[in-house]
């Protein structure tokens, strides 16, 4: 190992992820470990990926979206192809995660609306047995 590759057990580490899930990612084509017949070593390339796949699962990106965003960079693209089509897949997400967002916001306002309810009926009716 050198100062530019990682182990598994490394990577895992920093990334606080499982050693399945950087397999995973291998066999999705996400990742491109070098490979010393058993042993996986990950280069600067293969975490500076992996930084992006975390990202892109946090933003709601499916992998294989993922998966044809790093390729464009890969297939000699250029990094301008790439980030057109990260911002215009980012866009569509983030607008599909503000709606989510807003449905949510109006769920919680109808929950608290009838918890507030039910609070003030079963003091009511608390009251009345008391009463009775």
């Amino acid at each position: 190992m050198t100062d530019d590759t990682m182990t598994i057990r490394q990577m895992c580490d920093l990334f606080d992820v499982t050693p399945r899930a950087l397999r995973f990612y291998e066999a999705k084509e996400l990742l491109s470990p070098i490979r010393q017949g058993t042993r996986r070593l990950y280069t600067r390339a293969d975490r500076a990926r992996l930084t992006l796949i975390l990202k892109g699962k946090r933003f709601g990106f499916s992998l294989e979206e993922i998966r044809q965003l790093l390729e464009l960079w890969d297939g000699g693209r250029g990094r301008t192809t790439q980030l057109a089509r990260t911002i215009e897949v980012a866009e569509r997400h983030l607008t599909e995660m503000i709606a989510r967002r807003d449905a949510l916001n109006v769920a919680i306002g109808e929950l608290q609306e009838q918890l507030a309810w039910g609070r003030e009926e079963l003091a009511r009716q608390t009251a009345r047995s008391d009463a009775a």
